[in-house]
Formats: structure tokens, C-alpha cells, sequence
């Protein structure tokens, strides 16, 4: 299990920034330091373990990248037409016999060895076929169309470092190197929870005063996507007892409890009491909007984030938080968002100290302006479906106005 260091969140008073509350999960979670070896195939979504080094070069051999011919540069005249002696015919996957003699052309494929001598390749739309001879026009430049051993990646470099999230890109590295299994961490194993008496299952009937439990399938698919494996353990109720029973259990038998509701002042807010009373709470105030009250702790040795219960707000802080929580448990190279520079086209009035997060869309003409959902409330799910991402408004700006540069974070660079 990745135990916090005690004391290490420990935060009381003024709100705490949100990128403190950053620095200090980098710099005080432990890693789960399981490591498992899984085939290639299997490896999409995975924390490399272990920097690999390249035992090659990529590509290993000098070869061309374009179907034409293989000529000496030498033997090109550098302002009028060359005329070449047709000298053999190398397909990819073949090794060249001969070293390519001067004022001689062979016949090449894409991927196919340059032979001995050979250093540019002159694309067959460049030249033309006179019996047997090849007529090649001038302006051709030394090593055109030609990729050299080692030019992609050296042999004995680091071709992926440790902690490196594996995806289709990284698995064609892997498999360019030739390795066919790759050292991975072990996933984490996430215990994820939704409180609150309110709630009910989808496809329950409701009663009057109930709802639908939203967040526990939001953050159940941002975990899938964050490259652990989820163990839903459904609502809990408004009970002291009941809270404490389920999260004592979950903290035995898990890497990482994620729940939402349940951690703000009101009197049936119980999760950071439970939490406080059965190990040790690090409760965050953090100056962020959505999602001012989030609960970091730990039971029984085992890390315990618990979100807001508006949607909304579970949704921005998982993306601003529990995120980060879960790379650094994995030794996961930090995933910095990118923000795109964007230009306001709406006002907007803040609070100065307090990052806020607005809803936007993209609107189409007009230089891409962002425009704001028209309504404010946190709970409300139409404001993430009809948008396209979020605005981050900085700590020290207090009013942004139409016309004014903001950063605009996409949806798919958070989730």
C-alpha cells in the first residue's frame, strides 16, 4: 500500500493554493512499487517501470524512403539532365550483392539497404526511362530521400524514460526495438464510492427528494482512463457507522479510495470526520472554484481523496487533483494539461487568490472566441455536454473582459 507521510497535508486557515497542494503530492505520496512484466500487446494504458535503452539502432541500416533509384551524388550533374546506367533491382527486405559502381543507378523500393556507395536516392517522379538508361533532371541534393542507420533512435540511447504512460506510439517504439515484453507498474487497485441518502442506482425508481448517482460513473470512466483498475463499492449512506464500516474495509483490500460528497461542514457531511476519527485527515480548502471542499487523508496506511458531490466539481478537481495523486502513486511522469491561448468573448469577475475554472465553448468564426455557458451551477451536467473545456482563470486576475488572451483547456486534455 503507498502511505502519505504524517502530517504532510496538514493545512489550516487561508485557502491552499492549488499548486502547492500539487507540489506537496509529488513530493510526499510513495510510490506502489510493484513492478510486472506483461507482453507488448497487453501494455497500452501502463507506467513504464524501467528507462529502456535502445540495443540498436533505428533504422538499422542506411535505407531509402521512397521508391526511385540509388545513385552516387558524385556522378549528378548539378544543372543539366544525368544519364545513368540501369545497374540491378533491390526490394525491401533484400541486402544488396554489390557495391554500386560510378555512373551506375539500381532500382530501389521504400525500406530497401542503399548498396555500398550508394548516398541519394532520386524519387522515380524525378527521372525517366531510356531503355537502359535512367535520365535524372538536375537540383537533386546530397542524401535526398535517404534515412540513415541510427537517425530515428541511436544504439545505447534512452529511447523511453521510466514512468513513461505507454500508448500506441510508445508500443511501436517498444516494438521497433524489438522487445516483445516491457517491465510495467503494477495498476493500482481504486475503491470508489458515491455518499449521500439521496442517491439512488439508474434504473431504480425515485422517490421524491432522490436523484440519480451521476458522479460514481464520471469518475469510475476518468479512472479507467487514468490506468487503474476500479472496485465499485456503490453509494454509502448519510451514517457515521456505515462510512467508517465501508472505508475501513476498502482500505484493507485497495490502493486508493476515491469518493464524492460528503466533505463539506453541513451536518450530514460525514467523510473527513469518518477519515479524522479512523486514521489520519490532511482536509484541504483549497482556492480553486468548482471544488473548494476536497478531503485528503489516509486510512490505515492507504491514501483516501474525497471529492464534491456536484458533478462538476468532482469532475475539475479529479482533473486537478486526484489525477496527479494517481501518477504520483505510479511513478508516472506528470501529465501537464496543455492550454491553448485563446481569445475571451465574454466578461467575468472574481475572486483575487482563488484559480477558477469556467465552462466554454469554441465558437466558430471570429478567431475561435470562447463563449461561456450561459448558467453558473455546479451541479449542472449540461454545462460539460454543451461545452468544450474550461477557461483557467489565474489567482491574480479579478476580471476578465471580451477581447481579453485566456487559457482554454480542452476536455480531452483533462480527462
Amino acid at each position: 500500500m503507498a502511505q502519505l507521510s504524517d502530517d504532510c497535508f496538514a493545512f489550516g486557515g487561508a485557502l491552499l493554493p492549488l499548486e502547492e497542494a500539487r507540489r506537496l503530492i509529488v513530493e510526499r505520496v510513495k510510490v506502489v512499487a510493484d513492478v510486472e512484466t506483461v507482453a507488448l500487446m497487453q501494455a497500452d494504458g501502463r507506467t513504464l517501470a524501467e528507462a529502456v535503452a535502445a540495443p540498436r539502432d533505428v533504422p538499422g541500416f542506411t535505407n531509402s524512403a521512397v521508391d526511385g533509384y540509388a545513385v552516387r551524388f558524385d556522378d549528378l550533374s548539378p544543372d543539366a539532365e544525368t544519364r545513368l546506367v540501369r545497374d540491378g533491382r533491390i526490394a525491401a527486405g533484400q541486402t544488396p550483392a554489390d557495391p554500386l559502381a560510378a555512373g551506375r543507378a539500381a532500382r530501389i523500393f521504400t525500406g530497401a539497404a542503399l548498396p555500398v556507395g550508394a548516398d541519394t536516392v532520386i524519387m522515380q517522379e524525378d527521372c525517366r526511362e531510356d531503355g537502359d538508361m535512367v535520365l535524372i533532371r538536375p537540383g537533386i541534393r546530397l542524401g535526398a530521400n535517404r534515412r540513415l542507420a541510427g537517425e530515428d533512435i541511436a544504439a545505447g540511447s534512452v529511447a523511453l524514460a521510466a514512468g513513461r504512460r505507454l500508448g500506441p506510439a510508445e508500443l511501436g517504439m517498444l516494438a521497433a526495438l524489438g522487445q516483445s515484453v516491457v517491465p510495467v507498474r503494477r495498476r493500482l487497485s481504486v475503491a470508489l464510492f458515491s455518499t449521500g441518502d439521496e442517491l439512488r442506482e439508474p434504473g431504480q425508481s425515485l422517490a421524491a427528494g432522490q436523484i440519480y448517482d451521476a458522479n460514481r460513473f464520471m469518475l469510475a470512466s476518468m479512472l479507467v482512463r487514468a490506468g487503474v483498475v476500479v472496485s465499485d463499492r456503490g453509494i454509502l449512506p448519510d451514517r457515521p457507522g456505515a462510512l467508517a464500516e465501508a472505508l475501513v474495509d476498502a482500505a484493507a483490500r485497495h490502493d486508493l479510495i476515491v469518493t464524492s460528497g460528503g466533505v463539506s461542514t453541513g451536518e450530514e457531511d460525514h467523510v473527513r470526520n469518518v477519515i479524522a476519527s479512523h486514521g489520519s485527515l490532511f482536509f484541504w480548502r483549497l482556492a480553486i472554484k468548482p471544488g473548494r471542499p476536497v478531503a485528503l487523508g489516509q486510512i490505515g496506511g492507504t491514501p483516501l481523496i474525497g471529492l464534491p458531490g456536484n458533478p462538476v466539481a468532482a469532475l475539475v478537481t479529479f482533473a486537478a487533483v486526484a489525477r496527479p495523486l494517481i501518477e504520483a502513486m505510479t511513478g508516472m511522469l506528470p501529465r501537464v494539461p496543455r492550454r491553448f491561448a485563446m481569445v475571451s468573448g465574454f466578461s467575468y469577475r472574481k475572486k483575487a487568490g482563488r484559480r477558477e475554472y469556467v465552462r466554454v465553448s469554441v465558437e466558430a468564426g471570429d478567431g475561435g472566441r470562447l463563449r461561456r455557458f450561459p448558467k453558473e451551477g455546479a451541479g449542472m451536467l449540461t454545462s460539460l455536454t454543451e461545452t468544450d473545456g474550461l477557461a483557467e482563470l489565474p489567482e491574480s486576475m479579478t476580471q476578465l473582459e471580451p477581447g481579453m488572451a485566456v487559457d482554454f483547456i480542452p476536455y480531452g486534455e483533462m480527462l
